[in-house]
């Protein structure tokens, strides 16, 4: 099965079971909705272990969750330091807009030139605030290519292709 990061658990908080994460979303508010279901992954454990969300609230720069059916810190102390994932079926569409994707869609696309070119593979997708960046390695070194309408022309994520206006000095 494939599994994708929403958040990691970097401690807990208190001794009612509450677990403090550090969100690796777009999607919080949907991510992180009380009755929303998601798989809890102890550190360096490969088998998750299914959580129902029962009570949300953000804490500084944390989102604060408890598990229905874990109200003390003995039973989420374990999950520390792990990670909290969803399936590839609970990620749908519904939750783009349009010429928005999933990183997973993107990361791996052939980026070519306009005139058919290859420039190189995206590895990485930097959030900057203004725009995305997509790191692109290449065969001699890494590009970053801002994700912006006069650069990125077309994606075809069936494809796994992304075409791009090459402007001068960009690469």
């Amino acid at each position: 099965m494939e599994w994708f990061n929403v958040g990691r658990i970097v401690n807990t908080h208190g001794i009612r079971g509450e677990v403090r994460i550090l969100s690796t979303t777009d999607f919080e508010k949907e991510r992180f909705a009380v009755g929303n279901k998601l798989a809890a992954f102890k550190k360096d454990d490969k088998k998750p272990t299914g959580v129902t969300i029962q009570s949300v609230r953000r804490h500084k720069n944390f989102i604060l969750l408890t598990f229905e059916g874990m109200n003390n810190i003995n039973l989420v102390e374990p999950f520390k330091e792990g990670l909290l994932k969803v399936t590839k079926d609970q990620m749908t569409d519904d939750l783009l807009e349009e010429n928005e994707f999933f990183f997973h869609e993107i990361i791996g696309c052939t980026v070519v030139s306009e005139e058919g070119e290859t420039i190189g593979v995206v590895n990485d997708i930097l959030q900057t605030g203004a725009n995305d960046v997509w790191v692109v390695k290449g065969s001699k070194k890494e590009h970053y290519i801002p994700y912006i309408e006069d650069i990125v022309k077309d994606i075809d994520v069936d494809e796994k292709k992304i075409v791009i206006h090459v402007m001068e000095g960009l690469l």
